[in-house]
């Protein structure tokens, strides 16, 4: 499935998001519209592997239509900012992502990560991201 032609759906959830005992919830009533800002994931995404971004694409494609995913592969990072959680081959794969009028908004190109931890440095750029992304819708 081509994840950037599947962004075209005019579809959303207009309804509240919690997150509870380790999983993302969302009471939803349609599928999910991701929206990119700018093109920091789509860079990072077309950067990876054929079967990297078959592995991230799952786990788009699952957000999109699930009410409820393991967090495995969403996590809450803190300040709204969620983190997208895919893995291939023994690499980790991390992209951070806000909710946005029920939509999911790709804020950050995403990156591999090498540590047990997510780094700070690149929470921080989520968050400046976040900022911007907020700052510039009319």
């Amino acid at each position: 499935m081509d994840i950037i032609a599947s962004l075209k759906s005019k579809k959303e959830c207009n309804k509240v998001v919690i997150y509870v005992n380790f999983h993302y919830i969302c009471i939803m009533q349609r599928e999910r519209e991701i929206l990119y800002y700018k093109n920091y994931f789509i860079d990072f995404f077309m950067s990876l592997d054929d079967n990297a971004r078959k592995k991230v694409a799952y786990v788009l494609d699952m957000l999109k239509t699930q009410e409820r995913l393991n967090i495995k592969f969403v996590k809450l990072i803190r300040e709204g900012i969620y983190e997208l959680r895919a893995s291939h081959n023994g690499n980790i794969y991390r992209a951070f992502f806000i909710f946005d009028d029920g939509n999911i908004v790709m804020l950050f190109n995403g990156f591999q990560k090498k540590t047990q931890k997510t780094p700070d440095s690149e929470i921080e750029k989520a968050l400046k991201l976040k900022n911007e992304y907020y700052a510039s819708k009319p």
